[in-house]
């Protein structure tokens, strides 16, 4: 099988957790694209028709939960340099690239993000255990190649260069958001210029896809590809919705703007 050219062998429990995690990350950008939306962000209430039920849901302000959900998932990347010390370079890569990826997401919900809403706790649980549960098992499954053979292709310095370009493109687009929603004593939403905001609505998540596709090729393991595969399905699910959000609010919304992929979705 070609793929195999790429990937360390699989175990069954490898094979088991990828097809378990490919699943449920592409079945909920399935849901996303069905308008059926995790509640945080543009969608957190949207319509304002919440039931009664929904309405007396325990929420928290939103930068205490994009900064809570992503920390364990950026401790779970530090604690794996304590807690599998010894292993190779490729590994070595892997947790400092998933730590720094988590880390810079904690920072960014505290200091950059301008928020002017909420997240449902049931939601923030989610994302967190998503992220928390996904980054073990990506670290884990790496501890299991040690002593298997090496791919015949190696794909660490093209990881590497993914990595690179995903984790600072996706800084720069999240810090063009947050300057434009600081425009004003208000915090309205408004259509983002600047970047790649011209071509598409939601490059930051175009980047976010980069890190994980950088993730993947440093770890070559199976886990780590299907992951990065459902990663991509999500979120081109939850940037249609977001296109979607965007043309119900702004008549002026540029029709050739597309979602996450320039000229193609």
């Amino acid at each position: 099988m070609a793929l195999m050219k790429f990937l360390f062998p699989p175990s069954l429990f490898v094979t088991t957790t990828s097809l378990a995690s490919f699943t449920l990350m592409a079945s909920s950008g399935l849901s996303e694209l069905r308008g059926k939306n995790l509640e945080y962000s543009k969608f957190f209430n949207i319509g304002s028709k919440a039931s009664d039920v929904e309405k007396s849901k325990l929420k928290l302000p939103s930068r205490i939960a994009m900064a809570t959900l992503y920390t364990p998932a950026f401790l779970a990347g530090v604690s794996s340099f304590a807690i599998f010390p010894d292993e190779n370079l490729r590994f070595l890569l892997l947790k400092s690239a998933i730590s720094i990826h988590f880390f810079k997401r904690v920072l960014e919900s505290c200091f950059l993000h301008k928020y002017s809403g909420e997240m449902g706790l049931d939601t923030m649980i989610v994302i967190l255990s998503s992220y928390f549960i996904s980054s073990a098992l990506v670290i884990f499954n790496q501890h299991l190649t040690m002593g298997l053979p090496e791919p015949p292709i190696n794909l660490t310095n093209p990881g590497i260069l993914l990595f690179s370009i995903g984790i600072i493109g996706n800084f720069y687009h999240h810090y063009l958001l947050s300057k434009l929603r600081s425009q004003g004593p208000n915090k309205e939403y408004k259509i983002p210029k600047g970047g790649l905001f011209g071509f598409v609505i939601c490059p930051h998540y175009l980047f976010e896809v980069l890190v994980f596709w950088g993730f993947a090729f440093i770890s070559q393991t199976l886990f780590s590809f299907a992951y990065a595969m459902g990663t991509t399905f999500y979120l081109l699910g939850r940037s249609s919705a977001t296109r979607k959000w965007y043309l119900s609010k702004f008549e002026d919304f540029p029709m050739n703007v597309k979602a996450m992929i320039p000229f193609l979705f």
